[in-house]
This record gives structure tokens, sequence and C-alpha cells, in this order.
């Protein structure tokens, strides 16, 4: 078995407890923050929607150069939205992966910033951290959002006080 085939089915399934967690989120309360220094509902939903971008740049460039790049970070007006926008970079980044050998899970990639490296390290590692952890972790977030909010928050790794599994 190839590295990726794991990392493909450990993927598959994040993504479907993530896409859980996003179809929670109350209609018209993307502006929510529960802490002038947090980022609201919105960002924080579309910042997760946009994660699985990340997937292929890490395994089709070998440098991300923030300096280089023009980016505009993805905020979504509806739930719908979201949800094209999840699904869409969840799709794409299946694909980038179902092609990725071995060595190129192996080989080193780097982010760059003024010149300086910041961060090196063989592409799986970016993969599992950078990508797949980050998600994790900013899908942590939303669900204490969903419970100050009073919404369901859905079984993720085992039940809640709103869904037993």
């Amino acid at each position: 078995m190839a590295i990726i085939d794991g990392m493909i089915t450990e993927y598959e399934a994040e993504s479907a407890i993530s896409k859980k967690v996003l179809m929670r989120l109350p209609e018209g309360q993307f502006g929510f923050k529960p802490h002038e220094k947090s980022m609201s509902l919105g960002q924080l939903a579309s910042h997760i929607a946009e994660n699985p971008a990340w997937v292929g740049f890490t395994l089709n460039q070998d440098v991300m150069d923030l300096d280089a790049m023009d980016h505009t970070p993805f905020v979504a007006e509806s739930l719908t939205e979201l949800l094209e926008v999840f699904d869409k970079n969840t799709a794409e980044a299946l694909e980038a992966m179902r092609g990725a050998t071995d060595g190129k899970l192996m080989d080193t990639w780097r982010m760059v910033k003024g010149g300086e490296t910041v961060m090196e390290m063989p592409r799986v590692a970016v993969l599992r951290t950078f990508v797949f952890n980050h998600a994790v972790h900013h899908r942590g977030q939303l669900s204490v959002y969903l419970r100050l909010m009073d919404e369901p928050v859905p079984s993720i790794y085992g039940p809640t006080a709103d869904e037993p599994m």
C-alpha cells in the first residue's frame, strides 16, 4: 500500500466530519464572534472550507512564497455557498492526492517569507500538520462556537450531549 492510500482514507473520514459540523451552522449568524479576538463564525467556517485547496498547492508546488501570493481569503455569504466551496475544494484535494507517489510525499516542501525559509519539511508532514491537523484544529473551534450559540454539536470522534452517535 502506498502512503497516500492511508492518507486518502483519513482525509475522506475527516472531511465527512467537517462537513457534518459545517452543516450545523445557523444561517444568518455568520457574524457571531465569541470574543473580540476571535474570527467570526463565517470567517472560521470559510477558512475550513478553503483549507482543502492547500492539498493541491502542497503537492504541486515546491515552495509557497508568502510575499508573492495575492490571496484574499474566501468568506462565504451563505451556508449553501460555504458547503459548495467545501465540497469543490475537498473533491479537488482528493483528486490531487490520488496521483501522489511515496517519493513525491517524501520530497521537501518549503514556505518562505521575506526570502527566509519559515517552514521546511517533507510533503507528507506538511499535509498532516499544515493541512489535515490545521483543519481539525479549526473544526474544534467551530464546535465550541456551536455550543456557545446553543446549537447542537454533532458527534465528531464520540458522542456529544446533543448526539449520542
